[in-house]
């Protein structure tokens, strides 16, 4: 009981510190939105730049993470040899990563489109391998159990990211005067985002000066490597087309729009984009929670029946989730600056293809349950197939909507895969009559609010509470039988 009390424990400190990071990150796009205008295409340089991190950033660590766990958990592997392997291994490629591209700066910065700005890659191709470099050590304080060092760490960057970012944004204009701030040029805004990035990254790094003094090269051992290495690949296989389907739009607009065009509207997309990400951390949340629990349960006889309700909530509250947003758009969309706001259509189809990735999450479990994982990678990569033969297609025609409709298409695309294949190796009794009952009504009630015209903001607004009263109702009426249980509870404790 004592070690299930202390795992439970550990995942709350581990994923709060990454649920955290996001949330705050998240408030920073107003500071990037209201000083980036939409038309100098920016921010979309920013997005477009990001998205190549978090793909390059799976290759660099090539599954090594997972390993590196896998391997110091198993009877007769000496621990410290297992990080010296995977350390080494990991930083090598980095190195030499690094170097490839300080080496070939001029054609990757042309080809990426940046031809202007190497200053920018360079940047970025320094986070993104201390990054993968750091990724090793975090593992070594999982594997150790130390959340608490886990967690200062990364609150560490997080806060001194957002206060050199304030500074710069909001503070370094008004003291631009002054003789010590010459290197300051306000024109050049996203440079320093890269910038601040690659300081703070560089600075955590120093955070692990106690193992990496445990990094020792006589221990690194190539026979392990080799065995660590056919471990490895499928994992990065697998990561490498789960994180394209995250980031394929965000590399593929600029390239499908001509000129300056292609940026432009990645900026106003990424930054509306956004405010979707409130889905992103609810599903992160839940996954935290509900991942190990699965695991951890998957010899209980009641262990499907937990599933197939949990699935049910998920949807449930994530579509709460998303008619908050949209009965409140209004006032949600000055997240953004003005000039980013025509693509707040795109929010509620964004943050639809969310809830789908969510409940594909929800449903993967029957492949990993069943050590079938290759249909995973299988499903995942004729998602991916379709997002992107989406943009390709529709793009040219209707910009970055097409982003959003292309995501909905992929995702929707592998939660049936998974669920009728699921379904054949691994029965899970999903309600999914009532499932489908609560996107209809959502759904309903989303319309009632975009078709109905109301010119006076407040009435307005009441006309949405109204509406997300409905559905408030209906899942109260709907759930009733746990309601009256919580109540009885409540009821005998007091």
């Amino acid at each position: 009981m004592s070690s299930l009390k202390k795992l439970l424990s550990d995942s709350v400190i581990y994923g709060l510190s990454s649920i955290v990071g996001r949330f705050l990150n998240y408030l920073l796009v107003p500071v990037y939105t209201y000083h980036i205008s939409a038309a100098s295409g920016g921010y979309g340089v920013v997005t477009n730049v990001y998205a190549y991190t978090a793909l390059l950033l799976v290759i660099l660590t090539f599954g090594m993470e997972t390993t590196f766990f896998y391997y110091s958990n198993r009877e007769g592997e000496d621990r410290r040899r297992v990080f010296s392997t995977a350390l080494g291994a990991v930083g090598t490629v980095c190195l030499f990563f690094v170097a490839m591209v300080m080496l070939f700066i001029s054609p990757i910065s042309q080809g990426m489109g940046y031809p202007d700005h190497p200053e920018y890659i360079r940047a970025m191709a320094l986070v993104v391998a201390l990054d993968a470099f750091q990724a090793i050590l975090f593992a070594r304080l999982r594997q150790e159990g130390r959340p608490w060092k886990f967690f200062a760490l990364k609150m560490a960057f997080i806060l001194l990211t957002v206060l050199l970012t304030l500074f710069v944004f909001l503070v370094a204009p008004h003291w631009s005067h002054l003789s010590w701030m010459g290197w300051y040029d306000e024109a050049n805004n996203v440079k320093y985002i890269f910038y601040i990035n690659l300081f703070c990254t560089a600075v955590i790094t120093f955070g692990f000066w106690r193992e990496l003094k445990d990094f020792q090269l006589s221990t690194f051992n190539f026979q392990l490597l080799k065995r660590m290495l056919r471990y490895a690949w499928p994992l990065l296989l697998f990561g490498i087309v789960g994180i394209f389907n995250q980031v394929a739009d965000k590399i593929l607009l600029p390239k499908l729009l001509p000129g300056d065009e292609g940026n432009v509207q990645l900026g106003i997309y990424g930054a509306c984009v956004k405010i979707a990400m409130l889905m992103a951390i609810i599903t992160q949340a839940f996954r935290y929670a509900y991942e190990p629990f699965v695991f951890g349960g998957q010899k209980d006889k009641d262990s499907k029946e937990t599933q197939a309700q949990a699935t049910k909530y998920f949807v449930m509250f994530t579509l709460l989730a998303f008619l908050v947003v949209v009965c409140y758009i209004d006032l949600i969309q000055y997240f953004v600056g003005a000039d980013y706001r025509e693509a707040m259509p795109a929010v509620p189809i964004v943050m639809m293809a969310e809830i789908l990735m969510g409940i594909y999450f929800n449903l993967s479990f029957w492949y990993k349950l069943t050590a079938k994982t290759w249909w995973g990678a299988v499903m995942s990569a004729i998602g991916c197939a379709v997002l992107v033969a989406v943009n390709i297609i529709f793009v040219p025609r209707i910009g970055y909507m097409a982003c959003a409709w292309g995501g909905l298409a992929g995702y929707g695309t592998c939660v049936l895969l998974s669920y009728f294949i699921g379904q054949h190796y691994y029965r899970v009794p999903y309600p999914v009559p009532t499932i489908l009952g609560y996107f209809a009504l959502a759904l309903a009630l989303y319309a009632a609010s975009a078709l109905v015209h109301i010119d006076s903001l407040p009435l307005r607004l009441a006309y949405n509470t109204l509406l997300l009263l409905v559905y408030l109702a209906a899942i109260l009426w709907s759930e009733r039988a746990l309601v009256g249980k919580a109540a009885a509870k409540l009821l005998h404790r007091r």
